[in-house]
């Protein structure tokens, strides 16, 4: 078998290996005359060929054993692609309607074969900068991030399966290793990979590898993001994580996962959002103030929670004899039973918070910035927008347990624009 260790794609190559794998070549109907093939990897890590023929249609995700936005200097498992399918097929048994389905993975090659999503389907980071409202986003994410988090969480599993699963998902601490060091390390030192729109920035970025009372929780949320194995989490829940149409959202990339907080998710998400909500000011002009957008981002934000927190304890409602975490025999009256999830939703409303914070401080004095603020033409303006981004993380961040509720955040969000 010509396959048989590990080589990177081009054209040819592919084309080759579709033939020799029934379950591509199908889906092909076994016609290779026509066929498109698109290299579109935008992304930092990895190959992203779509190959569209006569009748039928898929994606070639594959891992290069380093970081292609860096080069071979900054090696990275390839073994990822392993991770990325367990995630893909776990978390799309849970969410079907949101996550694409896999066709083919090949742990050799470290390839998967998966749903082509079609256009109109855009990466939903693209939207938002465009200014386009999706009025079901807030409902699908959070019927993707309710579903997947409780359902992988010992509120549905029992321990001995919860330990399996974790056992397995630990397998994927090298890419764990990289969200440490560029979310919870690099932006709180000086890091040779660290960057942000200077000269505007440099006080402020200064001001963050200088200040205690952030570091402090900065440990306390590497902790949790370190030992709390609560669900399988996706691990890079942003917004270029999600494609969109009006009527479509679709969960995609997940080569990040692994069991960690359930506020990774939830707080990558809304912090991306929040980030989203900032840069507006810099792509406003005089046809469009973006005004009514960033009321837009502003419900969404308020709604993809309050739905998440709906939707997760009827789960939980509707689940309540299963998993190990609240035994019915000790939690056996409704008032007890309340104020459990009373709690665990608060709890997990802080973590959000903090992980969402961690996430938006990193994205403007760390390594990998956001479209949103790069696409900022004008230096002073981006740093501006910046700056108000970083100013209500840092908030976010240091007083995250005092937020009864995602109102009292938006109001915060307002406050600082």
């Amino acid at each position: 078998m010509a396959f048989s260790e590990f080589r990177p794609l081009d054209e040819k190559v592919l084309i080759e290996y579709i033939k020799a794998t029934p379950s591509l070549a199908s889906k092909l109907g076994n016609k290779f005359d026509n066929l498109t093939i698109k290299e579109v990897g935008d992304g930092n890590l990895n190959f992203v060929f779509i190959v569209v023929g006569s009748s039928g249609s898929f994606v070639i995700k594959q891992a290069l054993p380093y970081i292609r936005l860096i080069g071979e200097s900054w090696p990275m498992t390839k073994e990822r692609a392993y991770f990325e399918a367990l995630a893909l097929k776990e978390h799309g048994s849970l969410s079907p309607d949101h996550v694409p389905e896999v066709y083919h993975f090949d742990r050799t090659m470290s390839l998967i074969g998966m749903h082509y999503l079609e256009p109109p389907h855009i990466i939903l980071r693209k939207g938002l900068i465009a200014g386009v409202e999706y009025p079901l986003l807030a409902d699908h994410m959070s019927d993707y991030i309710a579903k997947t988090l409780f359902f992988t969480s010992l509120l549905y599993h029992n321990t001995t399966d919860h330990k399996k699963a974790v056992a397995e998902f630990c397998g994927n601490v090298e890419l764990c290793r990289l969200t440490e060091q560029v979310v919870f390390s690099d932006p709180y030192k000086v890091s040779q990979y660290n960057r942000w729109t200077s000269p505007y920035l440099d006080s402020d970025a200064e001001a963050v590898r200088g200040d205690n009372a952030l570091k402090l929780e900065v440990a306390e949320l590497k902790s949790l993001f370190c030992e709390r194995a609560q669900a399988l989490v996706h691990g890079d829940l942003h917004t270029s994580s999600v494609m969109v149409t009006h009527d479509s959202t679709q969960v995609i990339d997940p080569e990040f996962a692994f069991y960690g907080p359930m506020g990774f998710d939830i707080g990558a998400f809304l912090g991306n959002l929040i980030l989203a909500f900032y840069a507006q000011d810099g792509h406003a002009n005089d046809q469009n103030d973006r005004k009514a957008y960033k009321a837009w981002i502003l419900r969404t934000i308020e709604n993809t929670w309050n739905l998440f927190d709906r939707k997760f304890l009827a789960l939980w409602d509707a689940n309540k004899d299963s998993g190990d975490a609240y035994l019915p025999a000790i939690y056996n009256n409704p008032e007890l039973v309340q104020l459990v999830q009373k709690k665990f939703i608060k709890d997990l409303l802080h973590d959000s918070l903090g992980f969402g914070a961690a996430k938006m401080i990193r994205r403007i004095v760390g390594v990998a910035h956001v479209e949103d603020f790069e696409s900022i033409a004008d230096a002073s303006k981006r740093a501006g927008c910046e700056r108000r981004a970083l100013e209500l993380a840092k908030l976010l961040l240091k007083e995250r347990k005092k937020f009864q509720d995602i109102n009292e955040v938006i109001s915060a969000i307002l406050q600082h624009q």
